[in-house]
């Protein structure tokens, strides 16, 4: 399983101003008081992705079985919670090349981007993976009609076996249209969000058509959502660090850096970024008092960033708290050859891995910043496989909303989101926006 090492997160000679562990006993009620609202929260069916681990999962392997060799490429048109967690578990699993099929992700209305993933495929190869609960998000609904348009002149007599579509069971735009059209369709369940739907079939559909192993990956799931069942600090990972980074949040630190030492996952610092900063980043509590509060993620990758961020990670500003991600035994490895055995300059790497000198860059790393005061953890991954993904998902989701729980705020809504779409909306047109900006009173 995976494991996590928060000693650096505490008081101690080096990190002055780290948390004392009699802190955290103090704050017990509190921890007790948020897994008690978690657990109503749950029986009212409001965290269904607590669920997700149970589900059953044949619908969308007998989908993905009944395509047969007919496709190599799924494009899934989505973005933030329909694209991230898609894009971050094809990352993580691509290396080495033991998926059977490719998944790209467009999730920006930039055109060059979309013509590049057009140059890219073969149109009569790819099927497309329309994700979007409302079916109004303008930037899914409009790469849609363009892919749609293309299929329906490319392909008149099957353009619709071409689309798939993921959302809500039985509302909006696109649920009609699976209905009108045929689409082969698949959910995304009311009581989940977008940002904790990863293990639902908007994530699985896609790492299924890519060959990952979907049921593995909720093996791990479930069994972190077991060791985060109780509200005991100790053995609950998501609650501990949850409590941990509000802490540092209350003592100011508002930025969280997540710096993977594994380029596969990278794309799950994006997936984190979106967690935090849409659950947490609220203007007010549950009772509509302003607040304003949250922390602010930023991604980093190791070792690439020792060369561009650490200097300011561990000399400038005292304001953040960092967390690597780390991995014990990669899928494949390189042994560095040792050309020049008479120099001392670079002798010393010949005959170690380059496992070896990736992780010793995350301990050195992890040693600056805390000789520098700085509050850092590390999660470590056995190995990225499917079961290792599954628990750190789970962990983090539960862990966002019981750090929510402590702010006292939302985690599950995003009513700052709301103003951008609407004044899109009425930029391009839209019925019944004309004068939203006026009713906001903005020049």
């Amino acid at each position: 399983m995976i494991s996590f090492d928060y000693k650096n997160l505490l008081h101690s000679t080096k990190i002055r101003t780290g948390i004392e562990p009699d802190k955290l006993e103090l704050m017990q009620e509190a921890v007790q008081d948020a897994h008690a609202e978690i657990q109503k929260d749950r029986q009212q069916d409001i965290l269904g992705f607590y669920d997700l681990p149970d589900q059953n999962v044949d619908h969308i392997t007998d989908y993905i079985n009944s395509l047969g060799d007919r496709f190599d490429t799924m494009v899934v048109l989505g973005i933030g919670g329909s694209a991230l967690g898609n894009k971050a578990l094809y990352s993580a699993l691509r290396t080495p090349s033991q998926l059977r099929r490719k998944v790209l992700v467009y999730d920006n209305v930039d055109p060059v981007f979309l013509d590049e993933i057009l140059d890219e495929i073969t149109l009569s190869k790819t099927l497309f993976n329309v994700i979007t609960k409302s079916g109004t998000t303008a930037e899914t609904m409009a790469s849609y009609m363009i892919i749609a348009d293309r299929l329906r002149r490319t392909f008149p007599d099957d353009y619709t076996e071409r689309i798939v579509v993921t959302t809500d069971k039985e509302k909006g735009f696109l649920r009609k249209l699976v209905n009108d059209s045929g689409y082969a369709s698949f959910i995304v369940p009311d009581n989940v969000g977008g940002r904790f739907s990863v293990l639902s079939d908007v994530g699985l559909v896609s790492s299924a058509f890519a060959g990952i192993d979907i049921k593995a990956l909720l093996k791990g799931a479930a069994e972190m959502r077991q060791r985060c069942a109780e509200a005991d600090l100790m053995s609950n990972p998501a609650y501990l660090n949850g409590l941990l980074h509000y802490i540092y949040m209350k003592q100011g630190k508002n930025i969280s850096v997540m710096m993977p030492y594994a380029n596969s996952l990278y794309d799950f610092a994006d997936w984190y970024r979106q967690l935090w900063a849409e659950s947490l980043g609220k203007r007010k509590d549950v009772k509509g008092r302003d607040i304003f509060v949250g922390q602010t993620p930023v991604k980093a990758l190791g070792s690439t960033d020792q060369h561009s961020q650490v200097q300011l990670y561990v000399e400038g500003p005292n304001d953040k708290v960092f967390t690597f991600l780390k991995v014990e035994s990669f899928a494949v490895d390189y042994v560095i050859p040792n050309l020049h055995p008479d120099r001392e300059e670079v002798n010393y790497l010949g005959g170690k891995k380059l496992s070896q000198l990736l992780n010793a860059e995350a301990l050195a790393t992890s040693y600056a910043l805390t000789s520098a005061g700085r509050p850092n953890c590390t999660i470590t991954f056995p190995q990225i496989d499917e079961h290792h993904l599954g628990e750190f998902i789970m962990m983090y989701m539960i862990q966002t909303v019981f750090t929510g729980k402590l702010l006292n705020i939302n985690p599950l809504d995003q009513p700052g989101v709301e103003a951008g779409k609407n004044a899109t909306y009425m930029l391009m047109g839209k019925k019944g926006y004309e004068n939203y900006l006026e009713d906001l009173k903005i020049d």
